[in-house]
């Protein structure tokens, strides 16, 4: 209920409302009793006399007016301390949410009017926050008679049930501010307190009365409604007759007293929407009686009798009448409609015997879906006619009443099964401007001897008897800009020369089979599951985009189309290669940028030269065995799917990067792409012959081409001078030819060389001295005097990261690479199975007797053999020696001085048996699958992580001393160690009491 403050003079809903309560002050105690809950037609009934500014007893409502505000307040709390009535005159929250977008929309309409309303007041809104004045008069509260022109003059609102009471004080600041504060004192103003100032709420919204019209012009009529209970400025606002020309009461209750208070109140409205109200026939004769201007009426679900039809004509200004799903008089007689000024008639979805309408204005009159047999149409100025739907409407009425109509221009008769060609012709003859027609689902159209000169529009969705003789009919509409072909099961082929034709569809035509098309204009085509298709020729210089997906019968191709930008023909499978004819310079699609041939499987040698293609997409295009691309301008081109590739050329091509990873077969290449930066030809395992001219390039993948030739890699070096990463991994033709040739590639910093056969590196060190990266992984015929230049000849002195997994070097060439070769920050070493032990000490603890200046403090050592490599300012952060077999001991002291060492990882070394770490900066140990390791010793203060998954043999007190001085520890995983049990826990969170994560299945 919203419709209370809205409709009443302004100011007395407020004043009303204190005086109501000043009233239910008296015998509160004696009414707590009596029934709470109003009914709906009550409630309505104070409404109306809310609306209407009166306040005396109605019938069926409660006779106490006190009582009768607190029901319409509903539940609302009045008792001290409750905000529930405050909130309800105040901006209440879901109204500041309402407001808050139209205030924005409003402001930002409303900045370049602003500067002419500097002139006016601009007057305050505030939010209704009482001031609470705390007294001491006791339990009832006195309260001074309302004014009729101020909402909150010195009155009280809410009565006190704590000894005191409060009062509500208006402060005369031309804004009608109200403020809450608390005076223990007493009643005198001046004596506020200055904590009860600090809490005062004031919310200020300084809007002038055209900006808050504006806001309001955002609002619905209940957002309205809520927004006019606020205050006595917006209440005025609210009700401006220009928020309430459109009356929309559609699926309300609103009852024919309120209507016809509403009516009154603003004559001056144009629309009314009554559409599922009860009653609505009198409502709406009511509207049609009291409003003048009244321009759009809508109704709906319900009756309408011959009195509405009737008092029609009392409706002079009426243009627009709609009424949906209603049942039409008495259903044995003919409803008349009769209007002089009626221009639109909409009757949908409506239940009637007959229909006859007299409107000499009339332009656009709807039917649709309405069960009529007969229909008598007088209407001279008639554009638009719908009948669709109209199952009971026959032949002859549909032929009567289309042809009554001589200015028609749009005629929708969809689904009016029995129209056949006879109506047709006799429409043409007597619509001559007919322009827009609809004739889907009529099974019994076949255009047969019908000319449509005019006709613009053309819809024929599911008509059986349209055929390829149809088609000869519709090339005399030589206006035609719109034609649609759907489910036309008899339609073979469809030959037209429209000069105005832009929009076609064909879909789902089953024995269509040769579609031939000329129009300049023509800018649309849609073209879908037609399975026999197989030929398809246009002409148009207005087509930019052509789709023909699925089109498995298609073989033959012809465009004329100088503006064609992209074409789609994916799974066209039976496409052959003469379709690269079409598409390349000359062939009638000069501009074509973006071309699709996924999955056309029957494409075997692909050819293009196209100076405007940017995109080729072959995906899935198996058959392919030769590729031949000369387009300058081509970014991007997708070869997924094509395995059976085995020649391609790019000459000349625009790409930056390309991936022939996916071609397997392919054995001969050749690229000239000057813009190109990375080439992909991982698993190309027969490329032998590779042409490349790529001066831009910088990365290039060239693994497992193991047939790939060392004449290859030295015309690829001397032509891409600018390669930084150069992957040759597996490359087992590779020798020493190929590596002496990258002495061309003075940028290149990373070098995959894993996987291969080599056992001379010497080419390695002499052409790429500014290698950063050398990965020798699993290259089994190295020795150890295959890495001596490393670390006694000071080969490859930028060399940052080094990987020897899985290779063959021994222990003694491995410690001197961690010993000489300084700037090493990277090192893997998993899998060398002849790596024994690991000590990494001062040289004074194992020799004594020798020279301190032959044998520095930072050495390592190797175990058995004695043998010492020096090393100085070592910069080694990371060490991987995962599932190195025979190692069995690991010792890094604090003599080392291995201070950038923060991560090592021994994970799977089976046969470990002792760790004995002091590294400064180590954070994470993987010790993981150690199931030999019992001795375990570690001085690393930052260490955070510590890994001990399934060390079978590791104690509880080889863990407990081994984290003891490890004081920054949070992670411990000690899952699958038998021997330690969960009452250790404790005490290991006692050792290290920064430990966060214990992983582990313990048993007690």
């Amino acid at each position: 209920m919203y419709w209370n403050y809205l409709f009443s003079p302004p100011g007395l809903g407020f004043d009303m409302a204190a005086k109501c309560h000043q009233k239910e002050m008296v015998d509160v105690d004696t009414e707590v009793e009596e029934e709470k809950e109003v009914s709906e037609d009550e409630a309505e009934s104070l409404e109306l006399e809310l609306s209407l500014g009166r306040w005396g007893s109605v019938a069926g409502s409660p006779s106490n007016p006190a009582r009768s505000m607190e029901r319409w307040l509903g539940s609302f709390d009045l008792t001290v301390g409750s905000s529930s009535l405050v909130e309800t005159f105040m901006c209440r929250s879901e109204l500041r949410n309402v407001l808050q977008t139209s205030l924005e929309a409003g402001i930002k309409h409303a900045d370049s009017g602003l500067d002419g309303c500097r002139d006016y007041k601009r007057p305050k809104v505030l939010g209704f926050t009482p001031t609470m004045h705390h007294t001491s008069s006791g339990n009832e509260a006195s309260v001074p008679p309302a004014s009729g022109d101020h909402v909150n003059s010195q009155a009280s609102l809410f009565p006190s049930d704590t000894g005191s009471s409060w009062k509500c004080r208006d402060q005369d600041d031309g804004g009608g501010k109200m403020s809450m504060n608390s005076n223990a004192g007493g009643d005198d103003d001046e004596n506020e307190p200055s904590a009860s100032k600090a809490e005062d709420i004031e919310i200020r919204m300084d809007l002038t009365e055209d900006l808050l019209h504006l806001v309001f012009s955002f609002l619905s009529l209940k957002d309205l409604c809520k927004a006019g209970a606020t205050c006595k400025q917006w209440q005025i606002a609210s009700v401006h007759e220009d928020f309430w020309r459109c009356l929309n009461f559609e699926d309300t209750g609103i009852s024919q007293n309120n209507f016809e208070a509403i009516c009154h109140r603003y004559p001056n409205a144009n629309e009314v929407n009554l559409s599922g109200v009860y009653n609505s026939d009198m409502l709406a004769m009511e509207a049609m009686a009291s409003l003048r201007l009244l321009e759009t009426l809508t109704l709906g679900k319900g009756q309408l009798g011959d009195n509405f039809f009737h008092a029609l004509t009392d409706c002079p200004a009426l243009n627009k009448l709609s009424i949906c799903d209603a049942s039409l008089g008495n259903g044995i007689q003919e409803i008349a409609i009769y209007h002089d000024r009626l221009r639109e008639l909409d009757i949908l979805k409506c239940r009637v015997l007959r229909i006859s309408v007299r409107c000499p204005q009339l332009q656009t009159l709807s039917l649709r879906r309405t069960s009529m047999a007969h229909v008598v149409l007088i209407c001279p100025q008639l554009h638009e006619l719908d009948l669709s739907s109209c199952h009971k409407l026959s032949d002859a009425g549909i032929r009567s009443a289309a042809t009554s109509c001589p200015l028609l221009a749009s005629l929708d008769m969809s689904s009016c099964s029995c129209v056949s060609d006879e109506t047709l012709r006799e429409i043409a003859f007597a619509c001559p401007n007919l322009c827009v027609l609809d004739a889907s689902y009529c099974p019994n159209v076949a255009l047969e001897a019908v000319r449509l000169p005019m006709l613009i529009d053309l819809k024929l969705h599911s008509c059986e008897g349209i055929t390829s003789t149809s088609m000869s009919a519709v090339s005399y509409s030589r206006m035609l800009e719109s034609l649609q072909l759907v489910n036309c099961g008899l339609l073979t082929s469809v030959s037209l020369d429209l000069p105005h034709l832009r929009n076609i569809s064909l879909v789902h035509c089953r024995k269509f089979v040769d579609l031939d098309l000329r129009s300049s204009v023509l800018s649309c085509i849609k073209v879908s599951n037609c399975s026999a298709l197989i030929r398809i020729n246009i002409t148009s210089h207005a087509l930019q985009k052509l789709v023909l997906q699925k089109q498995e019968s298609l073989s033959t191709l012809l465009l004329q189309c100088p503006n064609l930008q992209e074409v789609d023909l994916s799974d066209c499978e039976s496409l052959t290669n003469a379709i690269c004819e079409v598409f390349s310079n000359g062939g009638g699609c000069s501009l074509l940028r973006t071309l699709v041939l996924d999955n056309c499987e029957s494409l075997t040698a692909v050819g293009l030269t196209s100076s405007s293609l940017v995109n080729l997409s072959l995906v899935g295009c198996r058959a392919m065995t030769v590729l031949d691309l000369s387009c300058p301008n081509l970014l991007t081109v997708n070869l997924d799917g094509c395995d059976h590739l085995e020649r391609a050329s790019f000459c000349p091509v625009g790409l930056e990067s390309l991936n022939l990873g996916i071609c397997p077969k392919l054995s001969a290449l050749r690229i000239e792409a000057p813009k190109m930066a990375v080439l992909e030809l991982k698993g190309c395992g027969i490329l032998a012959q590779a042409s490349l001219s790529c001066p831009s390039l910088m990365s290039l993948d060239a693994s497992f081409c193991r047939q790939l030739l060392d004449d290859s890699l030295a015309r690829a070096s001397a032509s891409c001078p600018l390669i930084k990463s150069l992957v040759l991994s597996s490359c087992l033709s590779i020798g020493v030819a190929g590596l002496s040739s990258l002495r061309s590639l003075k940028y290149l910093i990373l070098l995959d060389l894993s996987y291969t056969f080599l056992t001379n590196l010497q080419p390695v060190f002499d052409s790429c001295p500014q290698l950063t990266i050398l990965k020798l992984s699993a290259c089994k015929f190295l020795t150890d005097s295959s890495l001596d230049a490393l670390y006694k000849e000071g080969a490859l002195p930028a060399l940052c990261e080094l990987d020897l997994s899985y290779s063959s070097i021994g222990q003694s060439a491995i410690l001197g690479l961690l010993a000489c070769c300084a700037n090493l920050v990277n090192v893997n070493l998993n899998g060398c199975s002849n790596m024994h032990d690991l000590v990494w000490c001062s040289s004074d603890s194992h020799h004594s007797d020798m020279a301190v200046d032959i044998y520095p403090s930072n050495s390592v050592f190797m175990g058995s053999e004695e043998q010492v490599f020096r090393k100085t300012d070592h910069l080694l952060e990371i060490l991987n020696c995962i599932g190195c077999p025979n190692i069995k001991k690991v010792a890094i002291t604090s003599s080392a001085c291995c201070f950038h060492l923060s991560k090592l990882n021994l994970n799977l070394s089976a046969n470990l048996k002792e760790v004995d770490l002091a590294c400064f900066n180590l954070n994470s140990l993987n010790l993981s699958n150690c199931c030999s390791l019992e001795i375990l010793k570690l001085d690393c203060p930052r260490l955070t992580n510590l890994q001990l998954l399934a060390c079978t043999i590791l104690s509880e007190e080889a863990v407990e001393v081994a984290i003891s001085r490890c004081k920054m520890l949070e992670t411990l995983n000690i899952h699958s160690c038998p021997k330690i049990h969960a009452a250790c826990l404790d005490k290991l969170r006692v050792v290290c009491p920064r430990l966060k994560r214990i992983q582990g299945s313990l048993t007690a």
